[in-house]
């Protein structure tokens, strides 16, 4: 079959969208390599990438889902090499075989906004406006009606001051802090940014102190655990990006492009298999516009 009626043929299954890519091809396939069998299989691979979607053939070139990324994935387990037997002292929870029944269901609060010009964490305060927006997320949180089993904040003044706002609309639900979930730089983001660079120590001291509330926070539930849970955490944007990129097994360096208002909401589920889904991000759609900020 002649070169021409090649194309001919292949632009009438590709339709009058592919004529430019084919221009390009034809032009690689005679200029650069001549009548040649790799230039024949160059001009294929750009024709069939033409193709309608639905004509190709897709195979994932990603890397595989680790379903034991939290450590926690019951027939991975060993103990001196060999696979871990779950011994329970209730016979009706032997079948179980030790594997987690219950969903985690882990909602991210990003502080409120605060007082940036204040000299020091301690005068770094909720603005007027942060504490209006802090008690539109606690009405949200109290609207949703779950039942919530702790409410964990960073040590932080802004994370302090929001959680205990919060708090008000929670009544019973334990109030926990922890310094782990501090803001910081958890990974040098790429692409880089000119306007936040960070020096390198403040990645290695804050990387791993962040990394280490990741693993604390996010994984799947106990085996013990016998009803889904839900559980409050609030803190910071970078911590809160970060914990995404993670928890999804995306590149954790990307966690910069993602944006977060004060106040919104994340909400990360965790399946017994280990599987995660991302419910919300930074959701803040139970403020008014006046009231959103990033700051």
């Amino acid at each position: 079959m002649s070169y021409r009626r090649t194309i001919k043929i292949v632009c009438g299954f590709a339709g009058g969208s592919a004529v430019l890519v084919v221009a390009a091809a034809a032009a690689e396939y005679q200029g650069c390599f001549g009548h040649t069998r790799a230039a024949r299989w160059s001009l294929f691979n750009v024709l069939q990438a033409a193709q309608p979607a639905g004509n190709r053939t897709v195979e994932s070139t990603g890397n595989a889902w680790d379903f034991n990324w939290d450590k926690r994935d019951p027939s991975a387990l060993l103990t001196n090499g060999k696979k871990k037997e779950v011994v329970s002292e209730d016979p009706s929870s032997e079948q179980d075989n030790g594997k987690p029944k219950a969903t985690r269901n882990i909602l991210l609060i990003r502080h409120s906004q605060y007082n940036l010009g204040g000299n020091g964490d301690h005068e770094r305060i909720l603005t007027p406006l942060g504490r209006e927006q802090a008690e539109f997320t606690g009405q949200r949180l109290a609207a949703l009606g779950l039942k919530y089993d702790i409410m964990v904040h960073s040590t932080m003044a802004r994370a302090t001051e929001t959680a205990n706002i919060i708090s008000k609309y929670l009544p019973g639900v334990e109030l926990v802090s922890c310094d782990l979930l501090r803001e910081g730089a958890p990974i040098q983001p790429v692409p880089p940014v000119t306007h936040w660079k960070p020096d390198a120590v403040q990645y290695h001291e804050d990387g791993a102190r962040i990394e280490a509330a990741f693993r604390r926070y996010i994984h799947r539930a106990d085996p013990k655990q016998e009803e889904d849970s839900y559980e409050i955490i609030v803190c910071h944007a970078n911590v809160i990006r970060y914990f995404v990129c993670r928890a999804l097994q995306f590149p954790p360096e990307g966690w910069l492009r993602i944006g977060l208002n004060n106040g919104s909401i994340t909400w990360l589920t965790v399946r017994p298999s280990g599987r995660v889904a991302l419910r919300t991000l930074g959701d803040s759609g139970f403020m008014p516009p006046d009231k959103l900020t990033r700051t």
